[in-house]
């Protein structure tokens, strides 16, 4: 893999922890040998929690974390105290980050707020001790209640990248060069397919001090919703994106000048990929990029333009040149806005 470092998945067993019992003690002090029910609650187990931290941006940290136990809540004692609460098992997350049970497929919640916490699985109450259940009738009690147990089971942490425009677009359409040249991202760049493995973030300059994030999504196929390729395991990142830009190069792989008809063609591909994984996907607001455009006579890429339809939101550009890269910024703007 291009960057091992990037992990946007993970599979924990977790337990929380099991409430402490209720005390059944009996006072008995020189003075009164028979003094009541003095036994005291329970401790609450601790929780599986799972918090949000801005500052991570993959679950590498998890990567070798295959359990996770919260701690049990302490039995209660004489002289009505109470027993110790559990601590909770604390785990931190990048913002992002869908959490669901395994066994099941319900999805527990999403962390998207720095510190926003989702409790995955509560912790047992503590046992009630002796001294509530004395009454008129039972005036010394010899019992007292059990501790709840936690619960335990699978959990997967699934994080989708945030970012307000995600870039889509099959292997070599030159989405790792345009996400470099307009901001400080520095991805692996060559022309192969399946050049990015994982996805590349990166925060674009506007004007007046703004700025908003790009992401480089690694390349879809043909069938990528089905599993093939690679782009299945990334399809959830553009999920979180506000905005999509479609990258269609206008030559082939072999260097062949594509014609209007072609660029659309690839482009609906794309679009149908989406749709396949997720519909709501293309309600999304969008702008098609013509790549590559330093590969071919401006004059032949100018008549390709012209015979796009007039409807579809394209611009044709070229990174390596930086031509209309200006104007795709604007456009993105606008989308964002």
């Amino acid at each position: 893999m291009e960057n091992e470092q990037f992990i946007d998945y993970v599979k924990i067993f977790g337990r929380s922890g099991n409430g402490g019992s209720g005390s059944a003690h009996l006072a008995r002090t020189a003075r009164n040998p028979k003094a009541g029910p003095d036994g005291g609650d329970g401790g609450k187990g601790g929780s599986i929690i799972v918090r949000g931290n801005r500052n991570l941006w993959t679950l590498l940290h998890l990567r070798y974390t295959k359990h996770i136990f919260a701690e049990h809540g302490g039995n209660g004692q004489k002289n009505q105290c109470f027993g110790k609460n559990g601590d909770d098992a604390i785990i931190e997350v990048p913002l992002g980050t869908v959490i669901k049970i395994v066994e099941t497929g319900e999805v527990v919640g999403e962390v998207l707020e720095d510190g926003e916490e989702l409790v995955v699985m509560k912790g047992g109450r503590g046992g009630l001790g002796n001294v509530h259940f004395k009454s008129a009738t039972m005036q010394t009690p010899r019992f007292a209640q059990s501790g709840e147990e936690g619960t335990e089971g699978w959990i997967s942490l699934e994080l989708k990248v945030l970012a307000d425009v995600g870039l889509v677009g099959f292997p070599n359409a030159g989405k790792s060069t345009l996400i470099s040249q307009l901001s400080n991202a520095k991805p692996k760049i060559a022309n192969y397919p399946f050049t990015t493995l994982t996805p590349n973030l990166g925060m674009v300059a506007y004007r007046d001090y703004q700025s908003f994030v790009i992401a480089d999504i690694p390349g879809i196929i043909e069938g990528a919703s089905e599993g093939k390729g690679i782009g299945l395991r990334f399809l959830r990142h553009i999920e979180r994106n506000a905005a999509l830009l479609y990258m269609v190069p206008v030559v082939s792989d072999e260097g062949e000048l594509r014609t209007a008809k072609e660029i659309v063609n690839e482009f609906n591909i794309l679009k149908n990929e989406l749709k396949q994984f997720n519909p709501e996907l293309l309600d999304k607001n969008y702008l098609i990029a013509v790549t590559k455009c330093d590969l071919a006579p401006a004059e032949e890429v100018d008549k390709i333009m012209k015979k796009l339809p007039e409807e579809l939101p394209v611009i044709n550009i070229s990174s390596l040149t930086n031509f209309h890269l200006t104007e795709i910024k604007d456009k993105l703007w606008e989308l964002l806005n």
